[in-house]
C-alpha cells in the first residue's frame, strides 16, 4: 500500500446518486457489498462504466488467458506495482482458480522461484518486461510464443495493461483494503 489513508474517500452508500447507482447495479447485483475501487471509481460514474466493460473482457472467457495464467500475470503485476489492493483481492481470486499459497508467495520472487514449468517462467518475464519497458523483448516473445498462442499472448499483454492501470489508479487514490482484508507485509504502505 503507497497511502495510510485514501486521497480520494470511496462514497457510502447513502453518497451515491442515482447515476453512480446505475453505474454500479451489476456489481450489487448477486448481494455482495461493494467494494471500495468501486465505491471510490463512482464518483466519476461514465469513467466506472467503461473501466467495467473492459475489465469484464480481461476476466471473461472471452479472453484466451486460461484463469490460472491470468490470476499469475495479475498478481505479478500488482506485486510489481506495490498495490497492496489489487494484491489482497487476487490472491483470493488466484486460489479459487488453482492457485496456491506456495505459487502465490512465488509469484513475488518471478522467474526464478523454483517451482514454476516453462510455461509460467514465461508468462511472469513478459510480465516483468511489460513493467520495466513497456514492451516485451524478443526473447521472452520467443519463449512466450512456444507455450501460448498468438491470441494469448496478446491477452496476456493486455491484461498486464489493464492491471498496470488498476493499480496506478489504486495507489493514487489511495483506496484502502475493504472490511476484515489483511494487508500482505511484504506491501505495507512506505
Amino acid at each position: 500500500m503507497r497511502l495510510h489513508t485514501a486521497r480520494i474517500a470511496p462514497l457510502t452508500d447513502g453518497e451515491l446518486t442515482e447515476e453512480q447507482k446505475a453505474a454500479c447495479a451489476s456489481l450489487v447485483s448477486d448481494g455482495r457489498p461493494l467494494l471500495n475501487i468501486f465505491r471510490t471509481l463512482v464518483r466519476a460514474p461514465r469513467a466506472l462504466t467503461g473501466f467495467l466493460a473492459w475489465g469484464s473482457y480481461i476476466l471473461s472467457k472471452k479472453s484466451d488467458l486460461p484463469p490460472r495464467e491470468r490470476e499469475i500475470v495479475i498478481l505479478r503485476t500488482g506485486y510489481l506495482c506495490r498495490s497492496g489492493y489489487e494484491w489482497t483481492q487476487h490472491v483470493r481470486i488466484g486460489k479459487g482458480v488453482g492457485l496456491t499459497d506456495v505459487e502465490i508467495e512465488a509469484i513475488k520472487a518471478g522467474a526464478s522461484a523454483a517451482n514454476w514449468t516453462e510455461a509460467d517462467r514465461a508468462l511472469i518475464r513478459a510480465t516483468d518486461d511489460l513493467h520495466s519497458d513497456f514492451f516485451v523483448s524478443e526473447a521472452a516473445w520467443t519463449e512466450l510464443s512456444r507455450h501460448f498462442t498468438q491470441k494469448q499472448c496478446m491477452d496476456l499483454v493486455m491484461t498486464a495493461g489493464q492491471y498496470t492501470q488498476v493499480s496506478m489508479m489504486l495507489n493514487s487514490f489511495g483506496v484502502q483494503l475493504d472490511e476484515g482484508q489483511v494487508l500482505d507485509p511484504d506491501l505495507k504502505a512506505y
